[in-house]
């Protein structure tokens, strides 16, 4: 624990957190107003990669402190993140037995989608696809043997509750007397139409799934106050243009295995496997990959400039 958080206190190569980053930055804009234009043009041209840099930082430090965590620690919180997600498939499935069978009725009931992560992301509950973002990060900064079997422990623990939660509720709303037949229907309606996607299909829209909640991970730190509104409207995309997620599909899978209408190699082979390899390289391969390609790149041409 004391070797994590010593890293958890390095910059993205090994300095400063994010608030001493931005810290450092104002005191050299200070001392650099009053030497020589030219170096005062250079320090301003550092500014943009200094902010993206800081953003990096904080996402790192969140993966490292991720990665220090108890292995059941992370199993609760993964549970109570399946769980929190088939919100997502409640809310939409009880728009969709409520509205009219319209363009007007799907893009509203597609609101409905976005309550889970709403849910998830504020109450701060372990996520898989937000995981394959903030706990690569300290690995790409720090490539080694024991970190690489810290991302592999955090994922498989994360992704076994994610889906025992997804699997517990689709159970619970499945054979509890919660909802009417007409919002059963609904459930099975959406997973149905879902299942109607390829196996191929099922990774390519993964793929963008998986970049599109890395790019909210990625804009979190700067929503501030905006923080939901980024979250509905990331997310809202997702549902409109029905891009496939391992977590929100697997409730609605699952139901419709209860229901008897798919089998377990579909439920697997189908949506199970091709989802959850699209979410990977959409969050991790791609967008994690060139987010800390960029800062090494920023930082190589601080250097440059430094000695310039």
């Amino acid at each position: 624990m004391d070797e994590d958080a010593k890293h958890a206190n390095d910059d993205f190569e090994g300095g400063l957190d994010a608030e001493a980053v931005g810290e450092q930055d104002g005191r050299e804009d200070s001392e650099d107003a009053k030497r020589q234009p030219r170096r005062a043009e250079n320090n301003e041209a550092r500014e943009l990669p200094s902010q993206a840099a800081a953003v990096h930082q904080r996402l790192r430090m969140d993966g490292q402190k991720e990665l220090a965590r108890g292995s059941m620690a992370l199993l609760l919180s993964a549970v109570a993140a399946g769980i929190s997600m088939s919100f997502s498939m409640v809310a939409r499935g009880v728009m969709h037995a409520k509205l009219p069978d319209s363009d007007v009725g799907f893009l509203v009931e597609c609101l409905g989608y976005t309550i889970g992560f709403i849910a998830v992301i504020l109450a701060r509950q372990q996520l898989f696809t937000e995981n394959t973002v903030t706990a690569v990060l300290p690995v790409m900064s720090h490539p080694t043997r024991q970190n690489f079997g810290s991302l592999g422990r955090l994922w498989s623990v994360v992704l076994v509750g994610n889906l025992a939660g997804a699997t517990l509720s689709a159970i619970t709303f499945m054979y509890m007397p919660m909802f009417d037949d007409a919002t059963h229907k609904s459930f099975i309606s959406l997973g149905e139409h879902m299942m109607e996607n390829s196996p191929y299909e099922m990774f390519a829209k993964a793929i963008l799934a998986g970049w599109m909640i890395a790019t909210l991970v990625w804009l979190i730190p700067a929503a501030g106050q905006a923080k939901v509104w980024v979250i509905i409207i990331i997310t809202y995309v997702m549902a409109i243009g029905e891009f496939t997620h391992i977590v929100v599909g697997a409730s609605e899978a699952v139901y419709l295995l209860l229901a008897g209408n798919i089998g377990w190699s579909e439920l697997l082979f189908q949506f199970g496997l091709p989802t959850l390899v699209g979410n990977v390289i959409g969050g991790t391969f791609i967008f994690a990959l060139i987010s800390h390609a960029q800062i090494r790149g920023d930082k190589d041409i601080s250097l440059k400039d430094q000695k310039t």
